[in-house]
């Protein structure tokens, strides 16, 4: 079934599929393999690179951390400042003195480290004036949130305290449980120094830093502007934190560090930005697949114009042939197969037109006249039925008259003069099995009378069947033998029966009798004279029909004998059903 609908397809669209599925398809998916697996490599690299930026970033954050921290552990270590800050000082020159002692570590700090941007003591000790880098620690301050974080901690190590704006490094220099006043050592680091470190990561996404709770303390997004929606009255969560449809998103967790733990950085990467290179490549790949789409195919539609034209011009004149139109086809020396088609083509339709001339027409002028025979032998043998069958008639009832004179008389020549009426009036050479039938009973009712009531007989047919119409009196001449030759030579009563019915596309006619039959060497010389194309003779009733069946229906009629000395004979006919 495929290959038929192969073949139902113009040449010129069979190149194109050609093209499409063994060029075409095959460049746009290898392409888009191509730019899906590219892509895929790109994505990947692109996310390892920025992984490797947010751990470098992470190191470089953790470092400037835990600078400040190793200032505030040298503080919180020194023992000389924490006499300083816990010393409750009786006069103002007192405290100066001290303070002037332990200047040079606050003077070293300041110098060597460039990632702070603020140093504060805070104390509480009421006898220090607040001056540089000691200051009081007034109530306010404990109301403050960075206060009431590291409240919840000992000064055994700093903590960190991130704000949108700021990052501090904190740590409680004294316990207040322990000691009279309570001191606080707050760094904060320089912004300007993070930014820095930021704008030179190789990272181009938005930056979070969260808090051991998961909570945003800071955000900068990737156009290097501070994210609006994290402030110091609200945070974030990671899930709160606006991201792209196609986002990458990478955390740093610090881990194995005190005041570190549990601090993290979160980076969001936007997938569609990072690929818009390899996206805009797609482009190319579509606008390379138009390219090889539409040249390709108009190279095909030109080519494919030289052999379609020519062949349909070839198939023009080979369907003309059929018109007896031998023209021949234009030939340029063209040397392709298809010149060398045109070049057969007109060699052969020479050919054909010189066979036609000199042996068909020939053939065709017997053929027309052997038909002509036929058909005078068909009106010579129509013309033989009429009388054979009025002689009968006429000699019945001439040897019946002689006899007695009865109303059956009249009877008998009422039937006889039907069968002469419908013998005139049937000008065709068909009628219908109903028209058939009328005159078989016409016959019979005669033959009832000639045999004086010795004969009966019974018709069954199909009623459908009445209006087919079958060669005239194709069926008359067997019920007349088997009156004559059947039943007129036995002691009993004859019985005919007659039986019209349709089979398997037929009509079927049976006819059978009791009368005296015939034995297999009868049959087979009857057959053989049926059979014989010679001149019919005297006894022209059954060769006539079969003759006349076989030139109008050829293989299609069948004819069947069978029979028995005593016991009667069948006679089956079949007909093809043609209602002509």
């Amino acid at each position: 079934m495929f290959k038929f609908r192969l073949n139902h397809m113009k040449l010129r669209s069979k190149l194109i599929v050609i093209y499409i599925v063994c060029v075409f398809i095959p460049i746009i998916l290898t392409n888009v393999m191509f730019y899906r697996v590219t892509t895929a490599n790109i994505k990947n690299q692109k996310t390892a690179d920025a992984e490797q930026a947010m751990t470098l970033l992470q190191a470089e954050l953790r470092t400037v951390i835990e600078d400040a921290a190793g200032i505030s552990y040298l503080y919180s270590i020194d023992r000389q400042l924490i006499q300083h800050l816990n010393t409750t000082y009786a006069s103002t020159d007192r405290y100066v003195e001290s303070l002037n002692a332990i200047s040079n570590l606050f003077n070293r700090t300041d110098k060597e480290n460039k990632i702070m941007s603020s140093s504060v003591i805070m104390t509480d000790n009421p006898t220090i004036l607040a001056s540089g880098h000691i200051i009081k620690f007034e109530d306010e301050m404990r109301n403050q949130d960075w206060y009431k974080q590291i409240s919840q901690f000992s000064n055994t190590h700093p903590h960190l305290y991130v704000t949108p704006d700021s990052i501090s490094v904190i740590q409680r220099l004294t316990d207040r449980r322990l000691e009279t006043y309570e001191h606080v050592f707050k760094i904060d680091l320089n912004m300007n120094y993070i930014r820095q470190i930021l704008d030179l990561s190789s990272f181009s996404g938005d930056f979070y830093i969260l808090d051991p709770s998961s909570q945003a303390r800071f955000g900068r997004l990737s156009s290097g502007t501070p994210s609006k929606l994290v402030t110091s009255g609200q945070v974030l969560t990671p899930n709160e934190i606006p991201k792209p449809k196609q986002a990458i998103v990478i955390d740093k967790t610090y881990q194995n560090n005190r005041y570190l733990s549990g601090w993290s950085i979160y980076g969001v990467l936007d997938e569609a930005l990072i690929l818009s290179d390899v996206r805009q490549s797609g482009q190319f790949i579509l606008w390379f697949a138009g390219i090889n789409f539409l040249v390709p195919t108009l190279v095909i539609v030109i080519m494919s114009r030289s052999i379609h034209t020519r062949i349909k011009n070839i198939l023009k004149h080979m369907k003309s042939v059929k018109d007896k139109n031998f023209g021949l086809i234009p030939y340029h020396l063209e040397r392709d197969e298809i010149g060398e088609l045109t070049v057969e083509f007109n060699r052969m339709s020479k050919r054909i037109e010189n066979l036609i001339n000199d042996v068909y027409v020939a053939e065709i002028q017997k053929k027309e006249l052997e038909l002509r025979q036929r058909q005078a032998q068909l009106h010579a043998l129509h013309s033989q039925i009429n009388p054979h069958f009025l002689f009968n008639a006429l000699e019945t009832i001439r040897m019946r008259s002689m006899m007695k004179g009865e109303t059956q008389t009249a009877r008998t020549i009422q039937n006889m003069a039907k069968i002469f009426r419908k013998s005139i009036m049937w000008k065709s050479s068909f009628v219908t099995i109903r028209e058939e039938l009328e005159l078989i009973e016409c016959f019979l009712e005669i033959q009832k009378y000639r045999f004086d009531n010795k004969l009966e007989y019974h018709i069954e047919v199909d009623q459908s069947l009445l209006n087919i119409e079958i060669p005239k009196m194709a069926f008359l001449p067997y019920v007349e033998n088997a009156s004559i030759h059947g039943i007129e030579n036995i002691a009993g009563i004859g019985y005919i029966n007659i039986q019209i019915a349709q089979e398997n596309g037929q009509i079927l006619f049976v006819i059978t009798d009791n009368g005296v039959g015939m034995d297999q060497a009868k049959i087979s010389e009857l057959l053989h004279y049926l059979e014989d194309d010679s001149a019919m003779g005297d006894s022209i009733g059954m060769k006539n029909v079969i003759t006349r069946l076989r030139i109008t229906y050829g293989e299609s009629f069948t004819f069947t004998i069978t029979s028995e000395p005593g016991a009667g004979t069948r006679i089956l006919l079949r007909l093809p059903l043609e209602n002509k």
